[in-house]
């Protein structure tokens, strides 16, 4: 699975179990970290969690495995997935972080087409 093959596709899956404010910034010429951030926010620390779940059993049945996993007891989990890493936030959390400002430079992917509309 190529790099934005795999972010559609954890947008996708973000998407179905209702994350909300999911962005995709395109990251490549500004770090060598990952090619993608996908950043999502969910209603709580359980849902969160949840998401993170989805994402991973999703993803292991397509044979990728993170490389590493972060926060599972906080209100941000990060999910690394080498060319695209994950940030999925409480409410709270992601405004007090504000990634997309932090990373203000970054091109913004335009998933319109992958996400949904309630």
């Amino acid at each position: 699975m190529d790099r934005t093959e795999l972010m559609k596709n954890i947008v996708a899956t973000l998407d179905s179990k209702k994350a909300t404010n999911i962005k995709s910034l395109e990251i490549t010429e500004l770090s060598s970290v990952a090619d993608y951030f996908v950043i999502a926010t969910g209603t709580s620390g359980t849902h969160i969690r949840a998401l993170s779940d989805e994402v991973q059993d999703g993803l292991t049945k397509q044979g990728v495995e993170p490389r590493n996993v972060e926060g599972k007891s906080t209100g941000w989990i990060l999910l690394d997935y080498n060319t695209v890493v994950v940030h999925l936030f409480t409410p709270d959390q992601r405004e007090t972080y504000s990634l997309e400002h932090l990373w203000g430079d970054a091109k913004e992917y335009d998933i319109s087409e992958i996400i949904t509309e309630d």
